[in-house]
């Protein structure tokens, strides 16, 4: 029988319905342990596992024939698994983003073969890779590649957040010692000169495996390096411009996440009579959790709207318009400032109210989380070169 649109479509929904499935069966064993093992605050060893032998590494990775998950399915995995347990959230979120990292910097064939590699070995990916800046910073490159005759040697360290000891694939960008330019290479954490120093006591995200990796004269391999990260983002192409708002968006959703797990633990404990004051005996804390769950509803609409610009944007590719992806920076930037304001204010009143051991980690995980960029993201946005442009972006996001 030949396949048509109506049969393809279906097939598409019937494959989404059952990742969805499988993240919400995942999600489930997560939270049953989740507690203990934030408290533990191991590398995710166990969780990679568990990630692995459900399929999720495989299947959040680029969309192709065959494989592959769109950027809407990804994010509600993501989304899932993050009320859960937000630091596996956290791990699959950048695992999806940085599998795209091919796509962002790479060659079409190269992309092409690293993404099979990935979908066949189950890898997990990470990465720290950073955004064009204004000015160069004046104490110099954190990470050096010094060339030699089969590739390069690479040098330095670099914070990563998640998984850095129990990654396949770590994305890291260094810069060239003798032409100046930006590299962006994947490191696989297992290879010679390559340690990592674990983040001990943090206050949140205790299970991602956040650390710092040291790389003593790690051989590069010419395959090992996916390409250049432009210097400024006028000289970006307009896909690999995607690269930062799309993790940011990913992390978006690890945020809301967050605050809809905060809210369903509470509601849970309340019915269970575990919690030290009960929002259902009292018409103002229920009238008060009511308020928040708007919030978080008031939150997931923006970011949903980020989150489809962003869809829109990946599937164009190569046709991706030039002035574009500015638009959907802005969104994405508007997405995160609503998000960090809802995460942190659902976790910090739940927290107030319910009063029950265990949700503090909820409000921990959120500030930790929203930490690495201020809440006043939209104006971050409209401060660089492309202002006017940007404008029109975020007046629209607004109508």
């Amino acid at each position: 029988m030949p396949t048509t649109p109506s049969t393809a479509a279906a097939r598409s929904g019937d494959e989404r319905r059952a990742l969805l499935r499988t993240a919400h069966d995942v999600a489930d064993d997560l939270a049953a342990d989740a507690i203990a093992r934030e408290q533990a605050g191991r590398p995710p060893t166990d969780e990679r596992s568990r990630l692995r032998e459900a399929g999720l590494l495989a299947a959040l990775t680029p969309p192709s024939p065959g494989r592959g998950t769109d950027w809407r399915t990804g994010c509600a995995v993501i989304r899932e698994v993050a009320a859960a347990d937000s630091s596996v959230g956290d791990v699959l979120a950048r695992h999806y983003v940085h599998t795209w990292s091919g796509r962002f910097y790479a060659s079409h064939h190269h992309a092409a073969t690293l993404e099979e590699a990935s979908v066949r070995e189950h890898w997990l990916w990470t990465g720290a890779v950073r955004a064009p800046a204004p000015e160069e910073d004046g104490d110099g490159p954190d990470l050096t590649l010094r060339p030699r005759n089969t590739g390069y040697v690479l040098e330095g360290r670099r914070s990563v957040d998640t998984a850095a000891a129990v990654a396949d694939q770590i994305v890291l960008d260094a810069v060239c010692a003798v032409t100046g330019d930006v590299l962006v290479v994947r490191i696989p954490p297992r290879t010679r000169g390559v340690t990592v120093e674990p983040a001990h006591d943090r206050l949140g995200q205790r299970a991602a495996g956040a650390g710092e990796v040291v790389l003593d004269r790690v051989t590069v391999t010419p395959g090992q390096v996916l390409g250049r990260r432009p210097h400024d983002e006028e000289s970006t192409a307009p896909f690999t411009a995607l690269a930062e708002p799309a993790l940011r968006l990913a992390l978006c959703h690890v945020a809301l996440g967050i605050a809809e797990g905060a809210l369903t633990e509470t509601r849970d404990l309340s019915r269970g009579g575990r919690a030290h004051r009960l929002p259902g005996e009292d018409p103002d804390l229920l009238l008060t959790y009511g308020e928040l769950a708007s919030a978080a509803h008031t939150a997931t609409a923006v970011v949903d709207r980020a989150t489809e610009a962003m869809a829109r944007a990946l599937d164009a590719g190569a046709h991706l318009d030039a002035d574009e992806p500015a638009g959907v920076a802005a969104l994405v930037a508007t997405a995160e400032t609503v998000t960090s304001r809802a995460a942190l204010h659902i976790t910090t009143r739940v927290l107030e109210l319910a009063d029950a051991p265990g949700l503090d980690r909820f409000w921990r995980n959120a500030r930790v989380l929203t930490a690495h960029r201020p809440v006043r993201a939209v104006e971050v946005v409209l401060a660089d070169g492309a202002q006017a442009v940007r404008g029109r972006a975020v007046a629209a996001a607004f109508h």
